[in-house]
């Protein structure tokens, strides 16, 4: 048998690129040997106390709501409902459409139903009861990758990226193709950074 990696997944369930990269890593666990942690991390957290344009601070306003009720039914429940109950918030808010904060009450009871979950977690969009759990979290990635980056950060035995900022997200060996790729760079010491420029947005298929 060989042997299994371990990787771990920290997302907010608002960003579209972390969904995105979160599909990539679900193709992963089907074409590599690699086990899935998943972690909730905030970027309200990580941008309370920074110079935001306007549309941004509103966005991380509303923001602590879907990762705040993630947090809520992980810890009452566990580790294992945190990727179904992910799944079905960001279905709902990215290839659905409906990440508007308009919609997050409607998002939310529905994703607890789907997942069995009881409805009153829907309440923790709006308590504080569960932010020490987001603030761990995000310190626990950034730590990791240190604080000029956002969401998703994977770590892998021990060796954490941010990223890969992908779209769509691959399948296949391609998707197995670029999971390499990125343990190699991040696997080589001094290795920090490789971008280029964004020329669409996410593709969600």
């Amino acid at each position: 048998m060989s042997e299994r990696d371990t990787a771990d997944f920290w997302f907010d369930p608002v960003c579209p690129w972390a969904w995105m990269t979160s599909r990539w890593m679900l193709e992963v666990t089907a074409v590599r040997p690699v086990d899935v942690r998943w972690h909730v991390m905030s970027l309200s957290v990580l941008n309370e106390g920074r110079e935001l344009p306007e549309n941004y601070r509103s966005l991380m306003t509303v923001a602590w709501q879907p990762v705040r009720v993630v947090a809520a039914a992980s810890a009452e429940y566990g580790q294992d409902v945190v990727l179904p109950l992910y799944t079905a918030i960001g279905t709902r808010f990215h290839p659905g459409g409906r990440g508007d904060a308009a919609e997050y009450p409607g998002v939310f009871a529905e994703a607890l139903a789907e997942v069995g979950l009881k409805a009153e977690l829907a309440e923790a969009a709006h308590s504080t009861d569960h932010d020490h759990l987001l603030r761990a979290g995000t310190a626990e990635a950034i730590a990791l990758v240190g604080d000029d980056v956002g969401t998703p950060v994977i770590s892998v035995n021990g060796v954490a990226f941010f990223g890969p900022v992908v779209t769509p997200a691959p399948k296949g060996e391609l998707a197995a193709r670029l999971w390499d790729g990125a343990v190699a760079m991040a696997s080589v010491p001094g290795f920090y950074e490789l971008k280029r420029s964004r020329t669409q947005g996410p593709i969600f298929d």
